[in-house]
């Protein structure tokens, strides 16, 4: 028994030990000044140092406007955001330093390393809490750069390269000057209730997930200008296991989308029960470099730059007011990851299924699945979609013929690249094997397009079709070079 209670009181001073060593770091212990006007970089950075000295611990940002430029998270360090804080974003350039060239290459190389909270070859970080990150992004004025933007200089408010065990949740983001949060060849990434309203620059996504590995995101919001939700492969780790799930999404370009860099791919990547819906915002910003004033796509899935993308499941997404609700796209545009890169070639598409989509308010491009001539997708499914469509096109409002929708190989992956196709429901080109059960269409207006549309196609099945009465019941499908085709539909007049 005297052995049993020694060990006991081992064990209780041990987790007591580990207990103290993880300590909080109130950044006005530092010297953080919480007025909005002083820059506090140094304090705050000196917080973050001192906890990771220490083996780790939370770095206090108490309720107040504490200004800054960039800041270094390291291994073991917790950012928390008390409610009512707010992390300023200085609108000084030189706050800025161009980080170190990391060891991960990727197309990032040319556009720069600049960002509010960095953080390159970490483990256990967090950001957490209930207050804000305001990257002042209208202020962030960017630089000249080999990809013939202004990238340089404009900072992401969080980009983490090649780091592990990551949590972000419970803050706002918002405002910042490039794509508001970039995670990178990270590993173990969770993501949970968060808010991100980012409006205020060019490329403004909400979230870039690229080459990163067993990701988690849920329960967030986000209204950005550019893409909302983006997975990319930048450089050559792909990205997989990634699952999103209960999203409220809204953008002015593509609310979730993979692509369009793809150089590692995509595998294994699950997708479900989120909403798409028009911007809050008042007006699509010009300087965002798309006119729209809704967004192009709803669901958009791309690869154009090689890389393979596989294992992709789509399930209940409802879209409302978006040009075209679902894109999916195989291209040849091949660009290199970096400079001294060879050119890609064209990469592949594979067992992809979207199930349960409810669209409305969408406009009249219609969902398109296609390859390039030589370059078949392969094995998608579609089931259980419910499209009802703006209509009300005449003749000349669209491309009259299946011969007028030209191939784009090597053109940037959109469907405005076609603008109205002559086919309102689904347009399905260079595929093999592909199944569609379960889709239904109408429109406000008349729109008076065949319902589908097939060229260079190997084993179609298409089957329990509804026709509303404002779409063209009498001209169901075109079809031109098919094999192996099952068509069964139901007319509705």
């Amino acid at each position: 028994m005297k052995n049993i209670k020694v060990t006991l009181a081992f064990i209780l001073l041990l987790i007591s030990s580990v207990i103290s060593t993880a300590q909080d770091y109130l950044i006005t212990n530092f010297g953080a000044v919480r007025d909005g006007i002083s820059v506090n970089t140094k304090a705050i950075q000196a917080a973050i140092d001192a906890a990771n000295k220490n083996g780790g611990g939370k770095v206090l940002i108490p309720t107040g406007v504490f200004l800054s430029g960039t800041l270094v998270l390291k291994d073991n360090v917790e950012l928390y955001l008390a409610k009512g804080a707010q992390l300023l974003a200085s609108a000084r350039q030189e706050d800025y330093p161009r980080q170190p060239q990391p060891k991960y290459r990727s197309l990032r190389d040319q556009g720069g390393w600049y960002s509010f909270i960095y953080a390159e070859g970490a483990t256990n970080i967090s950001i957490s809490g209930n207050g804000t990150i305001d990257g002042q992004g209208a202020k962030q004025k960017g630089l000249p750069n080999s990809l013939g933007g202004d990238l340089d200089g404009r900072p992401s408010n969080i980009l983490f390269i090649s780091c592990k065990k990551i949590s972000v949740s419970g803050i706002t983001l918002k405002n910042s000057g490039m794509w508001n949060q970039h995670y990178l060849n990270c590993e173990d990434l969770t993501i949970n209730n968060i808010n991100v309203y980012n409006h205020s620059n060019r490329n403004n996504d909400g979230i870039d997930i690229d080459g990163c590995r067993r990701v988690i995101l849920t329960n967030s919001i986000f209204d950005s200008g550019d893409d909302a939700i983006c997975l990319k492969s930048t450089g050559p780790a792909p990205c997989e296991n990634v699952v999103i799930s209960n999203c409220v999404v809204s953008s002015f370009c593509n609310g979730i989308k993979m692509g369009t860099e793809s150089t590692g791919g995509f595998r294994n990547i699950n997708i479900s029960n989120c909403i798409i819906k028009p911007s809050i915002h008042p007006e699509k910003p010009k300087e965002s470099g798309n006119p729209s004033a809704i967004g192009i796509t709803g669901l958009s899935l791309e690869i154009v730059d090689g890389g393979v993308m596989e294992g992709i499941s789509v399930n209940n997404l409802t879209i409302e007011g978006t040009k075209c609700p679902v894109y999916i796209r195989l291209g040849g545009r091949n660009r290199k990851h970096r400079i001294d890169a060879p050119e890609p070639t064209v990469g592949s598409m594979r067992n992809i299924s979207i199930s349960n989509i409810i669209a409305y308010g969408s406009g009249n491009f219609a969902c398109s699945v296609t390859g390039i001539p030589g370059h078949k997708i392969e094995n998608v499914k579609l089931s259980n979609f419910n499209i009802i469509q703006q209509g009300g096109l005449k003749e000349g409002e669209y491309l009259a013929t299946l011969e007028d929708v030209g191939e784009v190989i090597k053109g940037y992956p959109q469907p405005t690249n076609w603008g109205n196709l002559p086919v309102s429901g689904l347009f399905i080109r260079h595929i093999d094997k592909i199944t569609v059960n379960n889709f239904s269409i109408d429109a406000d207006k008349y729109d008076p397009r065949p319902i589908f549309m097939a060229q260079d196609v190997n084993r179609i099945s298409i089957k329990d079709v509804q026709v509303g009465s404002n779409c063209n019941s009498k001209n169901m499908i075109v079809m031109k070079a098919v094999e192996d085709h099952f068509l069964e539909f139901n007319r509705q007049d």
